[in-house]
């Protein structure tokens, strides 16, 4: 499996505290990777140094086989899609304006960019009347696909999701899971997904990274992690997603 990211012997403290010291992870292309694992586990650390907000301390992250760059992100970060709990959306722009704005930065076409939102609000199934609408007229599921289709807009190579399906009912969020699914079908990246709950992990992703403390407990394809967790830990945190996939 090639590896499109890799954590090389990172260390990453916030003042005092050590968030990781000494991590060793590779991801591989073309799969949904789920990081699983308890508030302050270091999983939205992990994301933020894959894009470059976040710097190791010590050690290095490569993604697409170099070194994340420290200076002139925007190129790199072009490649990459980024989706966030809460959506992140831009309360004052319309939804047409917020899934296509770094369409706009990128100067496409008017023709490009409507065609390219009216792609992926289908894929979303979205009514393409909620185009004019702003963020706070739409339910909340509504706006969690709208965050996927402005992460998804330049066609990224990598899509990291922090916690992106959170805070919606579970009929809702089983929707939002089949439309993903299909999206990823139509368009494949590589993704990495933050995620609390095993059950979502399960059911998305094809490979899971268990985290505790800043420690990589277990890495793994999806049914070896949960049929043959590593130690007591992970089993605690597996044992209630048995049957789920």
């Amino acid at each position: 499996m090639h590896e499109i990211i890799e954590f090389l012997d990172v260390s990453k403290r916030f003042g005092d505290v050590a968030v990781f010291e000494h991590l060793d992870l590779a991801i591989g292309t073309g799969r949904v990777t789920a990081l699983v694992g308890a508030s302050g586990s270091g999983k939205s650390t992990l994301l933020q140094m894959i894009n470059g907000v976040l710097v190791p301390d010590d050690g290095r992250v490569e993604v697409f086989g170099d070194p994340v760059p420290d200076a002139h992100h925007s190129a790199f970060r072009r490649r990459i899609g980024y989706a966030v709990q809460g959506t992140g959306l831009f309360p004052h722009l319309r939804i047409d304006a917020n899934i296509g704005l770094l369409g706009k930065l990128e100067r496409w076409s008017a023709l490009e960019l409507d065609g390219r939102i009216d792609e992926l609000m289908t894929l979303m199934d979205l009514d393409p009347e909620l185009r004019n609408r702003y963020p706070h007229e739409l339910s909340g599921g509504q706006q969690q696909r709208v965050g996927i289709c402005r992460a998804m807009l330049l066609r990224p190579e990598i899509l990291l999701l922090d916690e992106p399906f959170s805070g919606v009912d579970p009929l809702t969020r089983d929707e939002i899971h089949e439309r993903f699914g299909e999206l990823m079908r139509v368009e494949p990246a590589t993704v990495v997904l933050v995620t609390h709950d095993m059950h979502e992990a399960v059911r998305l992703a094809s490979e899971l990274v268990v985290l505790e403390a800043g420690r990589v407990l277990q890495a793994g394809g999806v049914n070896e992690v949960v049929e043959q967790p590593a130690n007591a830990a992970v089993a605690r945190l597996v044992e209630r997603v048995h049957g789920v996939h």
